[in-house]
């Protein structure tokens, strides 16, 4: 007999319409047009994409925004193995600072776009939403590099890493969230993003409940939970199933420090359980425990 929820689950799991979409698509493409048309960006190496659950198709029907990251590569933030320095990679000292190219942001988005249409955050710009974009949030970013060197050669990944005007910097891998999400995405018949998608509104639904354990989870965190769990729990052909074996394993996983404290982000790059990060281990297996009574399942 199928759950009483199987339906909603189905629902859920949809990504938003067409029209929903176009409007986020939209306000990726008016970003680039303001980045693009200012003169002083002209002789720099600037990429323009988006991130977070729009671009890795985990966002859902009640998500009303989308965040547009706009990195330079001209200059990059480093992370070296010990003893190495800028020059041991072939770098110089930058003469171009992070707060000059955020403000050089600021003043693009409000050339092109009027500056009504632009508010200043401490970490990005809100670009407000009208009839044609949703709501953006403008992330300006430096390259982030974290260096490796093995038998004389060395390597990098490439991230973004922002300084807020107040607090401390932050350090994003988009693109290789993007890729492994797609990647599980494939391994899983097309089940891990549903399922994201599901467990994301799930949430919401606690949220109107005034279930308080859901106020701390952020998206971005259900994404990662669900990233850890095994390809073999989204095996069943009904979403309540896979549904009920997400949240066994997360519940089970996340009662003690031992037994999640490997877990990464998505990208593999983060730790998902450490200081740094704004939530907590105790945090998740609370939400999963009322997650699953929400749900109905016994």
């Amino acid at each position: 007999m199928a759950h009483p929820l199987e339906s909603d689950f189905r629902e859920w799991s949809k990504p938003p319409t067409a029209t929903e979409d176009q409007r986020c698509g939209n306000a990726e493409s008016v970003v680039r047009n303001a980045i693009r048309s200012y003169p002083a960006f002209a002789t720099r190496n600037i990429e323009i994409f988006a991130q977070g659950s729009y671009r890795n198709g985990t966002n859902v029907r009640t998500d009303s925004d989308v965040d547009i990251c706009v990195r330079c590569k001209d200059v990059c933030f480093l992370e070296m193995p010990s003893g190495y320095t800028k020059s041991s990679f072939g770098l110089v000292d930058a003469t171009y600072t992070y707060a000059e190219f955020k403000n050089d942001v600021e003043h693009a988005l409000k050339a092109y776009l009027g500056a009504d249409a632009v508010s200043r955050g401490k970490k990005a710009f809100d670009l407000h939403a009208n009839t044609y974009r949703v709501d953006a949030d403008v992330v300006p970013t430096f390259e982030h590099r974290r260096y490796t060197m093995e038998n004389g050669v060395y390597r990098y990944v490439a991230g973004t890493e922002l300084h807020p005007d107040r607090g401390a910097k932050i350090v994003n891998w988009p693109h290789q969230n993007y890729e492994n999400g797609t990647a599980k995405n494939g391994a899983t018949n097309t089940r891990f993003k549903k399922l994201v998608r599901v467990l994301k509104r799930l949430r919401y639904d606690m949220l109107s409940a005034k279930i308080a354990v859901a106020e701390p989870i952020p998206s971005y965190l259900i994404e990662c939970l669900v990233w850890n769990v095994p390809n073999t729990a989204f095996g069943a052909d009904d979403y309540a199933d896979n549904l009920r074996e997400i949240l066994l394993h997360l519940y089970k996983s996340t009662q003690c420090d031992e037994t999640c404290s490997g877990w990464g982000e998505v990208n593999e790059l983060k730790y998902l359980f450490r200081p740094s990060q704004p939530w907590t281990r105790a945090a998740v297996n609370d939400f999963v425990l009322a997650a699953w009574q929400r749900a109905g399942f016994k």
